[in-house]
């Protein structure tokens, strides 16, 4: 609690800033909502607001769970034949460089604007991140460990299970953390793409309305979400990498 009482004070001074400002400048609720409106639209939409972000989130679950096995098995192929690793490694740049906002109407036409596009979205986010971090993680392994697997007449799959990926997994799950939250991100987009629920979904409609204080309560419900997803992630790490998981998560 003590840690949180930093955030805790410069959000309330940023709450209290942006009501006051609001109330002299007479801006307008369509534009700029006050806080106090956007509690009022939490409040009267909660029911809502919990439904649409259960549906976005359960898609960015499954979409970071694909999304980061795929990566750790590619990375562990990768790792086993640098030929393959050189021939498609490029493709898997490419992927990341290309703007998600382009890859979004193709997912909705191949796989329709249900769950699995929404899924395939967040799985494509999330991949990168874990698949950089596992390559990086099991080629650092240090030499002399290397060279008395060797002497022991270790196979290539013994030193892989053995010293590869436990060495990996600190970085590993650096990556899955900052997967975490971009696999919710791929959820949203997508479903701004094409959508029947969501909370992507529902930011499209109120927007459509003009409803911004429900807008800025639907953008805070699924930020909170997120941070949640995140510190899951650590607390997962803290105890399948105890011997050196971070203090801070």
């Amino acid at each position: 609690m003590r840690r949180a009482t930093p955030t805790l004070t410069l959000c309330l001074i940023a709450v209290i800033c942006w009501e006051t400002l609001h109330s002299i400048l007479g801006i307008n609720s369509i534009l700029l909502p006050a806080p106090s409106e956007v509690a009022t639209a939490w409040m009267e939409n909660l029911p809502r607001l919990l439904r649409e972000t259960g549906v976005t989130m359960g898609e960015a679950i499954l979409g970071f769970i694909l999304g980061s096995i795929t990566a750790f098995v590619t990375a562990i192929i990768f790792i086993i034949s640098p030929l393959v690793k050189r021939a498609t490694y490029p493709y898997a740049i490419a992927l990341k460089a290309t703007p998600l906002i382009v890859i979004a109407p193709l997912l909705v036409a191949w796989f329709g604007n249900g769950l699995v596009s929404k899924v395939v979205m967040s799985a494509v986010i999330a991949f990168f991140p874990v698949l950089v971090n596992a390559i990086v993680g099991m080629s650092r392994v240090h030499a002399g460990m290397l060279d008395l697997m060797a002497s022991l007449s270790a196979s290539r799959w013994q030193i892989l299970r053995r010293i590869r990926i436990p060495s990996s997994l600190p970085l590993v799950f650096a990556g899955l953390r900052t997967s975490s939250s971009l696999a919710v991100v791929g959820a949203v987009i997508a479903e701004f793409t094409g959508a029947t629920r969501g909370i992507g979904h529902l930011i499209n409609t109120a927007s459509y309305y003009l409803e911004t204080a429900l807008v800025f309560a639907a953008i805070l419900m699924i930020a909170l979400a997120s941070i949640a997803f995140f510190y899951a992630v650590g607390v997962v790490e803290k105890r399948v990498v105890f011997w050196d998981a971070p203090s801070e998560s």
